[in-house]
């Protein structure tokens, strides 16, 4: 068995757009031993799989550094669950824009630019040969790229086309122009890096929450220690006002914490013992100790930040198809550029050094950096701009698609309503309630289900023993079911008792129909195949969650409840709710709803990511309730980590206005060419002009993502829950 090569990760210095990461890709892929490659411009990281017998880590680094990147190894690479990367959070402060390579030349380039002018200007006999120090420096530092990228696969880089664009002023005696047009090449590629230096920095600034140490406690005595060392079983002191600096659970001690960073709720939390925190939380007025469950590199906000860069990384549909473009489009700009350089001249006698101008500039216009950067800028800033409010989106894809729904299905327990249902009676047909509610907690001992749980809640406050059970078994949406002093004990759906009894009595029935008509969901426990008792519980909506439903109405999407629970509880929960109910649904069932609501028009599925895993994955965005728990950050397309049902319409709003951006970006990148285009031709643009067309269109497409980030909470989501 072949084994698999090694795992290597690098940090990219000055990779700040889809373009680098396409050079970078094509470079490294034609190294013999490379496998596996992972290019994030966002997060400025690779990772890669070498076959050192083949290659040497040595030879790959040189071929980034000849690119003109930097490279420089993170370190052993640590998986985290559920998720490719190593750690989630390596948060490498961003040099000043002056002290980057790119910087540093882009100055020098503008220093021999201004000192040309000075010197025309005092020795006017110098002419064109005071510029040739500025477009020969410029030439030679992205000249000598362009061709290292041609040979490494590359040869319509956007350097290429400049090179060559420059290289043609010289030889026609645009001296003057030509150092212009290195000067903005560089200008554009500096500010490139800065605004996808501003874009990473928001993620960033979430990783750095976390502090650097924590106080173990070790004894009676707490000591200061890294928080990176932190290990799963420590326990851990959190002062008053301290950030948590661990995921864990707590042991003693009762606060408020602030998850605001994680989830995007403003309200505190009342933590207490047996209460999860998350680290980066700030704690309230009480001090905590706190049992630590994950290492640094496993904990809450360095998985989201990890998934939120995975998530950036991932191409959407417009960002493939762009690119798909983008590769026929550069060949063709170069052909036309090359027949408006020799068919005026050739065919009509046209002046030679005015149509070899015209195509220079051509061919500068004709470079396709802001086009290609149009769409992964703007799904990067709405995917970061979700995180910042608790909304996780796990990739341009889900984005996407998440502004084309026009239904959202609901789960109701735990998703509609709190997930805390408390029973409310106890109506025995035989025997007492405290017997009744005995024989329903040893049947549900165990079970997670929140109907089990308030069984089980119940009868612990009721001080009701729990009786030895065997042979316990579930049928799902129908009944658990157990063997309890040598009877068949089952705790199910009056549907499952009328399928067993061969029908209810009709003064049950009644008695179960006006519970259900009161909101309430009913279970009949069956002892020996015959009724020994109802127990109705009531699960009440979540605050805010009417806000939620009427928000996704005021943007066009209809709304409908799929649950498992009778008809008549689903209807009066829909009627407190204001949406539709599909009720009485097995787990097959809510399969066939949301084939059928998928028929009509784009659907997503709401649910609390626990047992609603098969119809998250069957819509087509499945938008998990969780909390921040594991569940959330696993399952479905996107995640509501401070479970507020205002989430989905705000998930909408910004896939719509990430959309909007992109449709923006890609008409005024494309727009911008065309008219340039037009002037190029009828000999109105100058070769500056050209070169600013190009680094000007993606400076502006960047910006305009930027927006995204800036964009203002929605009004239902700072007061929900307040």
């Amino acid at each position: 068995m072949q084994e698999q090569a090694p795992a290597l990760r690098y940090r990219i210095a000055g990779m700040d757009c889809p373009s680098c990461v396409g050079k970078v890709e094509t470079a490294l892929r034609r190294i013999p031993g490379v496998g596996n490659l992972a290019l994030n411009y966002h997060s400025q990281t690779l990772r890669v799989e070498l076959d050192e017998a083949t290659t040497r880590r040595a030879a790959l680094e040189d071929t980034v550094r000849a690119l003109g990147y930097g490279v420089e190894p993170i370190g052993d690479l640590r998986v985290v669950p559920g998720a490719e990367g190593g750690p989630a959070m390596e948060s490498a402060p961003e040099p000043s824009w002056w002290r980057t390579p790119k910087g540093r030349v882009t100055l020098l380039i503008a220093l021999l630019v201004a000192g040309g002018y000075a010197l025309s200007a005092l020795l006017p006999d110098v002419g064109h040969l005071a510029f040739l120090p500025a477009a020969l420096l410029g030439l030679a530092v992205f000249g000598r790229r362009a061709v290292l990228l041609a040979r490494m696969g590359s040869p319509f880089s956007i350097e290429m086309l400049m090179s060559v664009a420059t290289a043609g002023a010289l030889v026609i005696g645009e001296t003057a122009e030509a150092s212009v047009v290195v000067l903005l090449f560089a200008v554009g590629e500096l500010l490139e890096g800065v605004a996808a230096g501003t874009a990473r920095s928001g993620i960033k600034a979430l990783g750095a929450l976390v502090p650097r140490t924590a106080l173990l406690i070790e004894g009676e005595a707490a000591r200061e220690v890294p928080a990176a060392v932190l290990e799963p079983g420590q326990l851990v002191l959190v002062r008053p006002g301290d950030r948590v600096a661990a995921d864990g659970t707590v042991e003693e001690g009762e606060s408020e914490a602030d998850e605001s960073p994680i989830t995007g709720e403003s309200v505190p939390v009342a933590k207490g013992a047996g209460s999860p925190v998350y680290a980066g939380s700030i704690n309230g007025g009480g001090a905590l100790r706190v049992r630590v469950t994950r290492t640094a590199e496993d904990n809450t906000i360095a998985r989201i930040v990890h998934l939120v860069e995975e998530a950036q990384a991932s191409k959407s549909p417009t960002a493939r198809f762009i690119e798909r473009f983008s590769a026929r489009y550069t060949p063709a700009v170069i052909l036309a550029s090359a027949l408006t350089m020799l068919v005026p001249p050739l065919a009509f006698g046209a002046e030679w050094r005015e149509w070899i101008y015209r195509g220079l500039a051509l061919l500068l216009i004709g470079c396709p950096c802001a086009l290609v950067l149009s769409t992964p800028a703007a799904v990067a800033s709405g995917i970061a701009a979700a995180a910042r409010r608790g909304l996780l989106v796990k990739g341009g894809a889900a984005l996407e698609a998440i502004g084309r729904v026009r239904t959202v299905a609901f789960d109701k327990t735990g998703t509609l309503t709190a997930g805390r249902p408390q029973i409310t009676d106890l109506l025995p047909l035989g025997g007492t309630e405290r017997t009744l509610l005995g024989l329903a907690a040893a049947v549900e001992n165990g079970s997670s289900h929140p109907l089990a749980r308030a069984i089980l809640d119940r009868a612990a406050l009721d001080a009701v023993p729990l009786r030895p059970a065997r042979d316990r078994r579930a049928l799902p949406g129908r009944a658990a079911q157990a063997s309890v002093g040598g009877r068949l004990v089952e705790v199910g759906s009056p549907r499952h008792a009328a399928e067993r009894c061969g029908g209810l009595d009709p003064s049950l029935a009644e008695s179960i129909g006006a519970l259900e008509e009161a909101g309430k969901t009913v279970v009949l426990v069956l002892a020996g195949g015959e009724p020994a008792g109802l127990i109705a519980l009531r699960d009440e909506p979540r605050p805010g969650a009417a806000r939620g439903i009427a928000a996704l109405r005021d943007l066009g999407v209809e709304t409908v409840m799929l649950t498992g629970d009778n008809r008549r509880t689903g209807e009066a929960v829909g009627r407190a709710l204001g949406l539709a109910v599909m009720a009485e649904l097995l787990p097959e069932d809510k399969l066939r709803a949301i084939a059928g609501l998928k028929a009509e028009k784009p659907v997503a599925m709401v649910g609390d990511g626990i047992n609603d895993g098969p119809a998250l994955a069957a819509a087509d965005v499945g938008i998990a309730m969780g909390g921040g728990t594991d569940v959330a950050l696993e399952t479905a397309d996107a995640a509501l980590l401070g479970n507020r049902l205002s989430g989905v319409a705000a998930l909408i709003r910004l896939s719509r206005a990430t959309m909007a951006n992109i449709r923006q970006n890609v008409a005024f990148a494309l727009g911008l060419k065309a008219v340039f285009l037009v002037t190029t031709i009828a000999g109105v643009t100058d070769l500056w002009l050209a070169i600013l067309a190009d680094t000007g269109a993606t400076v502006i497409v960047t910006l305009n993502a930027l927006r995204l980030l800036n964009q203002p909470a929605e009004p239902d989501l700072a007061e929900e829950g307040a």
